[in-house]
């Protein structure tokens, strides 16, 4: 059987959640499946480009779902998991017991390790390490902003490099390793090693220039940094510099894309009643309900502007009258 996995490009949960679906059904449906890889990412307009799906088995995990009759399995957990109103329908009206959605679940990870073990008795002990990152990654459960931001575990500079690097298909060359290494032998491979290296003085230098450009106002932080290559910054770098913070609304540029990135403070007690990727959503974006984002096209600069302007006035307005300047 010749099985594509597509899955959410540089991102921790993504790549895992694609090791774990491939152990799942090499245990529960073909030990003897031949896998090809595809990293998707978020981008302005059509997802999917035509002729993707051409293997016997078509999977999509931890992106959001297609109602191309050529989709065999898909599992994700994001609140805006569906493009248009048509293709929520279409999920619906094409339950076979391959497709799962599980927006309670804070990683796809995870949702498809449990899923797959009520629904076809997998067992992974071997990925318990990947799973319980991804879980903690993608939740944002770090025990503390220093963990999360000073990278001294294996996991964090593994997400670090897969969300920094810029080497074609690394996440695919990296699912192997996760199903057969534990992740500070990973992190330990010398190509890995220099990459995180080479991308932790970059993150040294991402934290100076978001100190440098972020303001703090009416518990919202925000920063432009679309002058910079700066996108594939830690989202928690706001938070570490400015800890009485609720939200961050952040606007980056890459060559693919506009982003407005928006995030609320994991570690903050105040009330988070703004639902961010309903917020997003309205702007052709979307994610989860602490944290989503916005993509558009790399020239639409002066949009993206307004776009984050927009986001940091409503969500001050919902956070209340505390007025702090970093």
């Amino acid at each position: 059987m010749a099985v594509l996995v597509c899955f959410h490009d540089r991102c921790f949960d993504g790549v895992c959640s694609a090791a774990v679906f491939t152990s799942f059904y090499r245990q529960c449906i073909d030990a003897h499946a031949e896998f090809r890889y595809q990293g998707m990412m978020h981008r302005a307009g059509q997802l999917f480009d035509a002729g993707l799906f051409d293997a016997e088995e078509n999977v999509i995990v931890d992106f959001k779902y297609s109602s191309s009759d050529r989709l065999t399995w898909w599992f994700d957990h994001h609140q805006s998991a569906f493009l248009t109103e048509a293709d929520a329908r279409h999920f619906q009206a094409h339950q076979n017991g391959k497709k799962f959605y599980g927006p309670d679940f804070r990683s796809c990870t995870k949702f498809i390790a449990q899923t797959t073990k009520e629904h076809f008795g997998f067992q992974a002990p071997g990925l318990d390490e990947v799973i319980h990152w991804a879980d903690l990654i993608d939740g944002a459960q770090y025990p503390d902003i220093a963990t999360a931001v000073e990278l001294r575990a294996p996991a964090t500079q593994l997400t670090l490099v897969i969300e920094g690097t810029h080497e074609p298909d690394f996440c695919v060359r990296l699912i192997p390793h996760l199903l057969s290494k534990p992740l500070a032998e990973i992190v330990a491979l010398p190509p890995i090693q220099s990459a995180f290296q080479e991308l932790y003085s970059q993150h040294l230098k991402a934290i100076e220039l978001i100190r440098e450009r972020a303001r703090l106002e009416n518990g919202v932080i925000f920063f432009d940094v679309t002058d910079r290559n700066a996108e594939g910054f830690n989202k928690f770098i706001p938070y570490y510099l400015f800890p009485s913070a609720v939200y961050s609304v952040g606007l980056s540029r890459s060559p693919e894309r506009i982003k407005v990135g928006v995030g609320s403070n994991p570690w903050s007690n105040a009330p988070k009643n703004a639902n961010l990727a309903s917020i997003c959503e309205r702007y052709g974006g979307g994610g989860h309900a602490k944290v989503a984002a916005i993509s558009l096209p790399p020239a639409d600069l002066d949009r993206g502007r307004a776009v984050a302007a927009a986001i940091v006035k409503e969500l001050q307005a919902s956070s209340g009258p505390v007025s702090l300047k970093g």
